[in-house]
């Protein structure tokens, strides 16, 4: 490659569409299961640090992975003042727990994941990740299925925040992207509470997900918002949907935001304050008008189906 200098010999290889890939340089191979469920690996790359995969899809790595945990946790929580019970559906990394934890109101956060193997692996692999979450007293862990919990458990929660992998058809999670499952969320949250869902890539070219998941949780809450944080590693700007019975503001007071934190969290934000609240809370134009026009929901029938899987190469064999 003129120019260039390449400094690996065993690259990843995510499918992002049937045109597009995205690679990245392995410096270590730390994991690679089969577990019950799905394809594990941690690996350790060039330039993004560690990171998890499950059936080919990268899920978040050490260097960037506050963009998609910060974003996903704290503008509920914000929005709802003073979380006191969260419930998080998947969560493996244990980051998404971390991020709860800075709440100093929060006094339960339950974690319900259905591969144990995975969450084990990266309590080991990946500390710079959970920072010790899964050992703060106010976690609990359990491993099981998202939906059977949901149906059988009679706990009310404050905050849900589902925080599942990508709804590709092999693995475990596409039956958790559809309506049915946003109304088992909706029965265990407390009055006011607010229910979040990691919800796709958002570029115009990959953007469809996203879009009908928006269409999906707003058929179910009385108030909805959608909105973007842009994570490098995922090769787009990702998005996220969360639904409510209160109404949801139209935009935010940075000073007042960055109030609420100082009185209510231990700090620590990388991209969480006032200045972002706003930013986060005012999406780009075509993805509003694209929500907007929306009318399919996501249904058990008729799941989300998101493309691709991955694959680790050397380099003579790409």
């Amino acid at each position: 490659m003129p120019g260039a200098r390449v400094a690996s010999d065993l690259w990843f290889t995510e499918y992002v569409s049937p045109w597009d890939v995205y690679q990245h340089g392995v410096q270590r191979l730390l994991v690679a299961k089969q577990t019950r469920y799905q394809q594990m690996y941690i690996i350790e790359t060039g330039s993004y640090g560690k990171a998890l995969i499950l059936d080919g899809k990268w899920q978040s790595s050490t260097v960037d992975e506050f963009l998609y945990h910060e974003a996903l946790v704290h503008p509920a929580c914000i929005l709802h003042g003073e979380p006191r019970r969260v419930l998080i559906l998947g969560g493996g990394e244990g980051a998404t727990a971390r991020e709860a934890l800075r709440w100093k109101t929060v006094e339960k956060v339950l974690m319900v994941d259905i591969d144990e193997e995975v969450v084990e692996a990266c309590r080991e692999y990946l500390p710079e990740m959970h920072q010790g979450a899964f050992d703060d007293p106010r976690t609990e862990v359990l491993i099981g299925d998202a939906l059977e919990y949901l149906a059988k458990g009679e706990a009310r929660w404050d905050i849900i925040i589902s925080d599942l992998s990508d709804p590709i058809e092999e693995g475990p999670s596409f039956q958790l992207f559809t309506r049915e499952y946003f109304e088992q969320c909706r029965r265990r949250l407390n009055p006011g509470g607010i229910f979040v869902v990691q919800a796709g890539p958002t570029s115009p070219a990959e953007m469809t997900l996203h879009v009908r998941l928006a269409s999906t949780v707003r058929a179910v809450f009385p108030h909805f918002m959608h909105y973007v944080s842009y994570v490098p590693t995922y090769a787009s700007p990702w998005g996220f949907v969360l639904g409510t019975d209160r109404p949801v503001p139209s935009d935010f007071d940075p000073s007042e935001v960055d109030r609420l934190l100082a009185q209510k969290t231990k700090g620590g934000f990388r991209l969480i304050d006032g200045r972002t609240m706003r930013m986060l809370w005012n999406p780009p134009k075509y993805l509003r008008e694209a929500i907007a026009a929306e009318t399919r929901v996501y249904t058990l029938q008729e799941p989300p189906k998101f493309f691709g899987e991955g694959i680790a190469k050397q380099r003579q064999n790409l």
